[in-house]
């Protein structure tokens, strides 16, 4: 319990009226409060569930839109093209994009990069002597080079104290990863390894200026290379990647292929020349199948949280506009044109795939009519399962987007933030209210204690003259 030091005087010389004043003034500014802070404090509770509420139906409608764009960019309506013969190339397709029917291929070349094994050094400390080395990129063809007046030259320092290894290390870093290299040391003793990027124009001369006069170990010199002079180090020539897809020859300087029909990439594996392997994109109809059901079940279950929680009677959401208006976009759902460019008697809407809305706000899946409509209309089915602006994720994302918006109040996102915003009111009410409440005891502290003084000292005053009334009666007599 509070006290206070006026008041402990007063205990500890027994005087006092024998109320507990401290106490006394803590049940006062309690009691003052109380009706004012429970109704706080009830607002408060109905708050915090109606922003769970709110926060769970909005969740359940991003969730679903996540789920099924999953589901179309990796999951099991992802497109995927499959090869007759898988060896020769893999294929992977963008999302939002979706490939349709099927092709040849042959490869007849794979793309490869330059490998030049320089001559051999005593070890790989060998000291290479000063100087600059050049590198030069273009065509190497047979004993030509054409160089590639694109691309810029690359000139590269080399000092007395270079080895063979710091050298290597010096053109990793100067070319920036268009040549690597590394030293190798076999029965020939250590030499330098470089190798190029694919493509035919990633080939590389070597120009070396070194001070001596001689091509002779430790002097630069040594390791310059052109295909005129080979004598052995080049050991491959960069190409590139040659194929045909139906029967349309086509080069590419890396083996991986982009840019194809429908936006698919090959990234090529092998070769199969003379024997073309067939590249076919086929519908899923099962997966659409499933997504379509899998879709049915999530939407009942956003109608049956709906019904629970913006129930009239009970419901924490009973009468909240960004609960109204979900019911509203679920009941219009099935109807929203998902297809705006469908060609007449392609499906436009979830309706045309079999979605249905009963007389009681849930969701069934008219299989018969969603198998009509893969059976009739199969490539325009599988373009509605796509990640791009139209098509079935579309609509449903575009439907969760303008639940969860926060900007609009008449949405499950405006409630979540409005109610957010009047719990915090009422934190802040709370606080001003236990504010108030110990300003008040402080001041009925006060008082009472000044009271409890003045009581004492009138006590204290009628006991000396009860005494001198005493003394007088006992003089008298």
């Amino acid at each position: 319990m509070t006290t206070t030091s006026g008041s402990s005087i007063i205990s500890a010389l027994g005087a006092g009226s024998g109320v507990d004043f401290i106490q006394l003034a803590t049940d006062i500014s309690e009691a003052s409060f109380a009706v004012q802070r429970q109704s706080v404090e009830t607002r408060r509770t109905t708050l915090e569930a109606q922003v769970s509420a709110a926060a769970q139906l909005r969740n359940a409608v991003t969730g679903l839109a996540s789920a099924l764009g999953e589901r179309i960019r990796t999951g099991d309506l992802a497109p995927r093209g499959e090869l007759a013969n898988p060896a020769v190339a893999r294929v992977t397709v963008p999302a939002g994009l979706s490939p349709r029917g099927s092709f040849s291929l042959e490869v007849t070349q794979l793309a490869r990069g330059q490998t030049l094994v320089g001559k051999s050094f005593a070890s790989r400390d060998a000291l290479v002597g000063a100087g600059t080395l050049t590198l030069r990129f273009g065509t190497v063809n047979g004993t030509s080079f054409n160089p590639d007046a694109a691309r810029a030259a690359i000139d590269i320092a080399v000092t007395a104290t270079d080895t063979l290894a710091t050298l290597a290390t010096k053109i990793n870093q100067a070319s920036g990863g268009a040549v690597s290299a590394y030293v190798a040391t076999g029965t020939g003793g250590a030499q330098l390894v470089m190798k190029g990027r694919e493509g035919a124009a990633s080939g590389f001369v070597l120009e070396a200026a070194g001070a001596g006069a001689a091509a002779a170990p430790g002097d630069l010199s040594y390791l310059g290379w052109g295909p005129a002079t080979d004598a052995g180090e080049l050991k491959a020539t960069a190409r590139d990647a040659a194929f045909a897809l139906d029967t349309v020859a086509m080069t590419s300087p890396t083996n991986r292929v982009t840019g194809l029909p429908g936006g698919f990439t090959l990234d090529l594996a092998a070769t199969n020349t003379g024997a073309p392997t067939t590249l076919s994109f086929a519908n899923n109809t099962d997966a659409v199948t499933g997504v379509m059901n899998d879709l049915v079940s999530a939407l009942n279950e956003i109608v049956g949280q709906v019904n629970q929680l913006a129930a009239p009677l009970g419901g924490e959401l009973g009468n909240d506009p960004g609960a109204r208006e979900l019911r509203r976009d679920l009941a219009g759902l099935a109807g929203r044109v998902v297809m705006p460019g469908a060609a007449t008697g392609e499906p436009r809407t979830l309706a045309d795939l079999g979605v249905v809305l009963n007389r009681d706000g849930t969701f069934r899946l008219d299989s018969a009519r969603l198998n009509q409509a893969l059976a009739d209309t199969p490539d325009a089915v599988a373009a509605m399962f796509t990640t791009g602006a139209s098509g079935v994720f579309a609509t449903v994302d575009r439907f969760a987007r303008e639940n969860s918006l926060v900007s609009d109040p008449g949405s499950l996102g405006g409630s979540v933030r409005r109610f957010e915003t009047q719990l915090a009111n009422s934190d802040e009410r709370l606080a001003v209210i236990a504010e108030q409440q110990e300003a008040l005891r402080e001041r009925l502290t006060r008082d009472f204690v000044a009271s409890e003084r003045r009581v004492a000292a009138s006590q204290s005053t009628l006991t000396f003259l009860r005494q001198q009334v005493d003394i007088w009666s006992n003089s008298d007599s």
